[in-house]
């Protein structure tokens, strides 16, 4: 039964409750990360076989899965399942696109030019989850803007099926997303690998994708050798409601977070006790009805709670400060809201809006900040895959003019080599 909380004190207790889960870290995780780090650095592909026979299953098809199978997998699928993802891929990219940015250049009347340019990484990484839910669209929420931005190639990790396949809706959305190679293994130990790289995974420059916390703490442990998308934790869903909502959306939203898995943060604020009370009992009634009630079960007991404030004001000022992944927005007039709830990860407007809407078709990405980061993190997007440089370029009247300016302020940091690499340039009209 999911608890309701209406003081003032067990709200702070539930939110501090909160922000502790997010920030803390499991020694033990940490310790055995950083030993498998260290194998597939000194050992590389050796390692990470020996680590997928030992988590995943004993004789995987392959290692790297052959362009045919990626192929066959694709013309292979059924009709309506390739359709739905066409559609979504449709709708994904017509919204990264307006992402794109363009390098420019600046000119003046002394002949400078500065500019900016604008180029996808090299090579980047993709993990793919394929443990309790395979997640074929974090392929296409992950490779597309990656394509957008001009990514030079996409290596994607997924783990073997326990009977040494790969899954193929996951090879479907790889084929149809064009991600150029994809390799079965998982775990902290594929992260690893696209890290350092090995004799068969290239090193790439960013990881990105979902994983579980050895993955999380992969990732976490390899920034600065790599880049990634974030530090992400469980996923979580906070629905803010007035009394004008159907408890039977708000039960049905904060469940279709909670079967993500056991850790998963499933949060309603309301104004409505009403309302409180019949989305407990919605819960309850639809858990029953669900295939992964277990861990629906769970993650509601361990990480959910409807919590009750006196006005939408406080309500909307609790969310800011939860700062959710999603945030659903069940209200009369949802759209007066967008400029109140500025923390979190995607916006959610309306009952016709669900969570689930956002994880597969709208368009904006799916891969978003949690834990409370929503207050300074980005959801994934193009920019995630691409870097600037800038360029200069003055000529000799125009660093003599500005040469006084330049020497001064590498004085006054006593940074005489920089005041001396201006000055060797202008010797001869000092003699």
């Amino acid at each position: 039964m999911i608890k309701i909380i209406k003081t003032a004190d067990e709200i702070k207790q539930f939110t501090d409750a909160l922000k502790r889960r997010a920030g803390g870290s499991d020694e033990s995780i940490e310790k055995t990360v950083a030993a498998i780090l260290a194998d597939v650095a000194d050992r590389g592909d050796d390692a990470v076989k020996e680590y997928t026979a030992k988590f995943d299953c004993q004789n995987p098809v392959c290692y790297e899965v052959p362009r045919d199978m990626i192929n066959d997998a694709l013309t292979e699928a059924d009709k309506d399942f390739v359709d739905a993802i066409l559609n979504s891929v449709e709708n994904i990219t017509k919204f990264h696109e307006r992402q794109k940015q363009n390098g420019y250049m600046m000119t003046d009347d002394s002949g400078c030019i500065l500019g900016q340019r604008v180029r996808g990484l090299d090579r980047v990484g993709l993990y793919v989850p394929g443990g309790t839910a395979a997640l074929f669209s974090s392929v296409l929420m992950n490779a597309i803007p990656a394509k957008i931005a001009g990514v030079g190639e996409i290596i994607m990790v997924t783990p073997p099926q326990k009977d040494g396949t790969a899954n193929k809706d996951i090879l479907t959305a790889a084929a149809v997303c064009g991600v150029d190679r994809i390799f079965l293994c998982g775990g902290a130990q594929a992260v690893a690998a696209l890290a350092y790289g090995t004799e068969s995974i290239p090193k790439v420059s960013k990881i990105v994708g979902p994983g579980n916390i050895f993955v999380a703490t992969a990732k976490k442990q390899l920034y600065g050798t790599v880049d990634i998308d974030m530090i992400a934790g469980p996923s979580e869903v906070l629905v803010l409601a007035d009394d004008s909502a159907d408890p039977v959306y708000a039960a049905a939203d904060l469940l279709s977070q909670a079967e993500h898995d056991r850790l998963a943060g499933c949060v309603m604020v309301t104004t409505d006790e009403e309302l409180a009370e019949k989305t407990a009992k919605e819960i309850e009634r639809q858990t029953a009805l669900l295939s992964r009630k277990e861990i629906i079960e769970t993650a509601i007991e361990n990480n959910g709670a409807i919590i009750v404030c006196r006005d939408m004001d406080s309500a909307c000022n609790l969310a800011n400060e939860i700062a959710p992944e999603h945030l659903e927005v069940l209200v009369r007039s949802p759209l007066e809201y967008i400029g109140k709830l500025v923390n979190c990860g995607s916006l959610f407007l309306g009952e016709y809006s669900p969570e689930p809407l956002g994880d597969y078709f709208a368009g904006p990405n799916h891969v978003l900040p949690t834990g409370g980061t929503a207050r300074f993190f980005s959801p994934l997007s193009v920019d995630s895959f691409i870097k600037k440089s800038s360029y200069i370029y003055y000529t000799r009247d125009a660093l003599y003019s500005a040469k006084e300016d330049i020497m001064l302020m590498a004085r006054r940091e006593s940074l005489t080599a920089h005041a001396n690499a201006i000055a060797v340039r202008f010797e001869e009209q000092k003699q």
